[in-house]
């Protein structure tokens, strides 16, 4: 069954706006109007994919897990914070979140973004599929 056009318009309007954010280098939020249409395109797209993982780069994993914890919460997943990985002594931390599985994993970071990736995956090629950011570890706090 196809989507009606007004849809596939405001579809489009998300991925064009996430996009800006799809680079090597980190382009700030500019405004909180920049920041609640990045939130909205964000869960528009995650209700048309069929799953969506996230990659996190923080400094630490207080902070990148603060960041998996809110983004999860917005885009509709549930996850278990595990209490030793808030105490892990590692920074900066890299966390690969697998919304198939609603499941994490922590280790450390080399490099130097920050920020989060945000990848949406559909089983239908014509639906939405690709990777976003990075994008504010806050965004949504």
């Amino acid at each position: 069954m196809s989507q009606p056009l007004s849809d596939r318009f405001a579809i489009a309007s998300a991925q064009k706006l996430l996009e800006a954010f799809s680079c090597l280098e980190v382009k700030p939020v500019e405004s909180a109007a920049e920041a609640a249409q990045l939130q909205q395109a964000l869960v528009l797209l995650s209700t048309q994919a069929d799953f969506v993982n996230f990659g996190i780069c923080a400094d630490t994993p207080e902070q990148g897990l603060a960041a998996l914890a809110s983004y999860a919460k917005a885009l509709g997943y549930t996850v278990a914070i595990a209490p030793h990985d808030l105490a892990a002594a590692i920074a900066p931390v890299y966390i690969k979140f697998n919304g198939q599985r609603q499941t994490y994993y922590l280790d450390s970071y080399t490099g130097t973004y920050r920020g989060v990736l945000v990848s949406y995956h559909s089983l239908v090629e014509e639906s939405v599929n690709g990777t976003y950011g990075y994008l504010p570890l806050d965004l949504f706090q």
